[in-house]
């Protein structure tokens, strides 16, 4: 699938792991990101079709990230992952337009489905 994923967090195995799960899925143009700061400056440059992003993170967190990639585009995809499962989080992360929202550690079908669902594609 030429379906272009921007997968951001802070942990690189869990960048790494990302990847493994998409390109087995399918996806083979991944980019990746270890902040909020540099995931804007991605999206910006290469206008992802969907974004992959950690809420905890240095610099600019994952909220804080989806509130401007959003005003950069105010369609843009965005799935939330976080091993963090407080409530207000989860909220806040749908008020600022995430489409869901994963909570980590996850089993492959946990972010397949989702980032499919998200894209408009339907499972084979």
């Amino acid at each position: 699938m030429d379906k272009k994923i921007l997968v951001v967090d802070d942990a690189l195995f869990m960048r790494a792991m990302l990847k493994k799960i998409l390109k087995e899925g399918g996806f083979n143009h991944i980019l990746e990101a270890l902040d909020g700061d540099e995931a804007c400056s991605i999206y910006e440059e290469e206008r992802p079709d969907l974004v992959l992003m950690d809420i905890s993170m240095p610099k600019l967190n994952g909220i804080e990230a989806l509130k401007r990639i959003r005003e950069m585009n105010p369609q843009a995809l965005v799935i939330m992952c976080s091993a963090v499962g407080q409530e207000a989080m989860i909220v806040e992360a749908l008020e600022a337009g995430a489409l869901e929202f994963i909570i980590k550690p996850f089993k492959p079908e946990h972010i397949l489905k989702p980032v499919k669902a998200a894209l408009g594609i339907g499972e084979e």
